[in-house]
């Protein structure tokens, strides 16, 4: 339900009390899930407005209607779950004769097969791309020579090199390419079941792996010198989290404009004690190297204390207050036409996000994304759904108090107020969350200082 914005939308309205009735063709329209189909009746119901199948003739309101209702949900839960065991199954069955799956992938074209064309369902195979074959017989040899992911990713980048998508390599997509199976000739399948409601507990400790039908790029003898070397760098640099970074995705990159993220840098006292100094980083630096962006990195302990210090003079400081509750004021001038516009195009925006979040999922969970290029997607995802939710908050909040009336000066001073106030009492989870609610960014200046604050208040 989470990640169906109109959905969300209909609640919402319901809440306000905008409409007395919600009329679908049939039951299985609103959900093929019975406890969210429930779920939703019920929220309705407590909101004053009825249900209605046109299709389907019955009373959500009365008893034999009610049970009407569960047993239908219970039968489109039924069929959506053999569908998936049905999908599922065939693409078992594809993969144990050694064939893809479907997805784009480096080092290989997706082509039809010429006899396939009359089918049901068309058939396709993995044919060598020969420039990309190169590309990828390069990264596996500069890993097997000694360089490190971060090297590969800024060498590749540095000469122009881009992924299938056309975006610059990332430490997680040669990270993918590297435990790929698929560039010797094999299929892997199966690696993650049930993604959406397991996670990482549906790991699968026996996935399908057979000899593909299609041609290997390397050698099976490179890809396990690789393996083993991964396996032994990855014991001996073992990363742990230090501080908690509330500020990830606030503070922006004074040259890119993307969000920083976490980076420790580890010295030596002069008796060999050694200590870590945290710093925010650019993340396009730490995910795709010098050749695209530089470290511009801030230091964690200056860039927090001097957030909070600037809060604080906000909030001691009344006419600062006051001008921005009138430029909040000022919004709520906007026609309500030009509101109700961008509603639209955010909910747009939100719906596309989630059709590639359930792509992204779709292709993890049959194993045709790895992990950790799985969770860069995401995390972009997220990054993007998150502006886009802020901004629907922002003019729906506008909205609401416009019809209420002016901006409450008290409310914003009180909120900043306790923001820094209670900030050494929270937990590095709230810490996130709360930054994450009041602050829109924090830019930067080329000279790695704070320049400017933008509140969501």
């Amino acid at each position: 339900m989470e990640n169906r914005p109109a959905l969300q939308k209909l609640l919402a309205d319901a809440r306000k009390g905008r409409f007395q009735q919600v009329i679908v063709w049939k039951i299985n329209r609103v959900s093929r899930k019975q406890l969210d189909l429930l779920k939703i009746v019920d929220e309705l119901k407590q909101n004053g407005v009825t249900f209605r199948s046109y299709s389907e003739n019955f009373e959500t309101e009365t008893p034999m209607g009610q049970f009407a209702l569960q047993m239908m949900g219970a039968v489109g839960e039924l069929e959506r779950n053999q569908i998936v065991d049905n999908v599922k199954m065939g693409m078992k069955q594809r993969a144990r004769e050694g064939k893809w799956n479907g997805g784009v992938v480096l080092g290989y074209d997706v082509v039809e097969v010429e006899d396939s064309k009359h089918r049901r369902r068309r058939e396709t195979e993995l044919v060598i791309n020969p420039e990309e074959a190169q590309l990828i017989q390069k990264i596996f040899n500069y890993y097997a020579d000694g360089k490190g992911l971060k090297a590969i990713t800024n060498e590749l980048n540095g000469v122009g090199y881009r992924s299938k998508h056309g975006r610059p390599f990332s430490v997680n997509t040669i990270k993918t390419i590297l435990s790929n199976p698929l560039y010797t000739g094999k299929i892997r399948f199966n690696k993650q079941e049930d993604w959406n409601t397991k996670r990482r507990k549906g790991t699968n400790p026996n996935p399908i792996l057979v000899k593909g039908i299609h041609e290997a790029i390397i050698s099976e003898e490179l890809y396990d010198k690789v393996q083993s070397m991964y396996g032994k760098r990855n014991y001996y640099h073992h990363r742990v989290f230090f501080g908690s970074f509330p500020f990830t995705g606030i503070l922006r990159c004074p040259v890119c404009g993307h969000g920083m993220v976490s980076q420790r840098a580890t010295r030596k006292r002069a008796n060999g004690e050694r200590y870590y100094t945290l710093y925010y980083q650019c993340v396009q630096f730490a995910n795709k190297g010098s050749s695209v962006c530089r470290a511009n990195s801030i230091r964690a302990d200056y860039a927090e204390a001097e957030i909070l210090r600037r809060i604080q003079e906000f909030v001691d400081d009344p006419k600062l207050i006051e001008d921005v509750t009138r430029a909040a004021q000022g919004r709520e001038c906007l026609g309500e036409n030009a509101s109700e516009d961008d509603l639209k195009q955010i909910e747009k925006g939100l719906a596309e996000v989630a059709r590639k979040k359930a792509k992204y999922f779709e292709l993890y969970e049959e194993d045709m994304l790895d992990k950790r290029l799985f969770k860069e997607r995401i995390e972009e995802l997220a990054e993007q759904e998150k502006a886009l939710v802020r901004r629907k908050e922002a003019i729906e909040d506008v909205a609401e108090r416009q019809e209420a009336g002016s901006v409450d000066i008290a409310y914003v001073r009180g909120m900043l107020g306790e923001f820094t106030r209670l900030w050494d009492q929270m937990s590095n989870t709230r810490k996130k969350q709360l930054a994450h609610m009041l602050i829109k960014e924090v830019i930067i200046s080329k000279h790695k200082q704070i320049e400017r604050i933008h509140l969501l208040v």
